[in-house]
């Protein structure tokens, strides 16, 4: 939640401060990654930047601190600081759709809008609830061998009732996590944690490929 500037100067810097690359994903400036909460006036050339980090103990929040800093010491400001502000609590739902639109451009599938606010709910499922092996595992001359005249294609633990097979969901909410590639909805989870904790690592299993998900909080 961005507090609206009081005064032209502090509007100005406000500015200046988002725009500032997030130090972990530089295709998001802070602003709209929503970090930068307001800037406050203290004097005429002392400022004072309240910052959210994602999350607690992010490691990120001190590089984001030293940039900020340095853009407005550039713009004449005598003293900066940057204060951390714990509450309200950042949220995915703070990216701007700007923000979303360079994300999904970038590879990376944006996070769902959760709205409203309160606990968010965990749902734990199988990485991937609907598949075929790609070989059987009977000895050869077994029913369910390949290249055996009774052969089938056998499903794993995590196989539904339907054997249709025509979608594979990943896990719950997959549904709605399009791949950032060919749009497609048929995804799976291969990891609950990609290059930053904020971003899980999924596959698309129509065009094959992997990409990071943005995950929401």
């Amino acid at each position: 939640m961005v507090t609206t500037p009081a005064t032209p100067l502090e509007a100005e810097l406000l500015d200046l401060a988002g725009s500032v690359p997030d130090p972990e994903l530089p295709v998001l400036t802070l602003r709209e990654l929503g970090v930068v909460r307001a800037v406050h006036l203290r004097d005429t050339d002392a400022v004072e930047v309240e910052l959210t980090p994602t999350y607690t103990g992010c490691p990120a929040i001190e590089a984001m601190s030293v940039d900020i800093e340095r853009i407005l010491l550039d713009h004449g400001m005598r003293q900066v600081t940057v204060r951390t502000v714990l509450t309200p609590a950042w949220s995915t739902d703070d990216i701007t759709d700007e923000g979303r639109r360079k994300l999904h451009e970038s590879g990376i599938a944006p996070p769902r809008v959760r709205h409203g606010s309160g606990p968010v709910p965990l749902t734990l499922a199988p990485p991937r609830t609907h598949t075929r092996t790609s070989e059987a595992r009977e000895t050869p001359g077994t029913p369910g061998t390949p290249g055996d005249a009774n052969s089938t294609t056998t499903s794993d633990a995590f196989d539904t009732p339907d054997k249709s097979n025509t979608s594979h969901t990943a896990d719950a909410p997959s549904a709605s996590i399009r791949c950032p590639h060919c749009g497609s909805a048929d995804t799976e989870l291969l990891s609950r944690f990609s290059s930053t904790a904020c971003k899980a690592l999924r596959r698309c299993l129509a065009c094959r490929e992997p990409f990071d998900h943005f995950k929401e909080l």
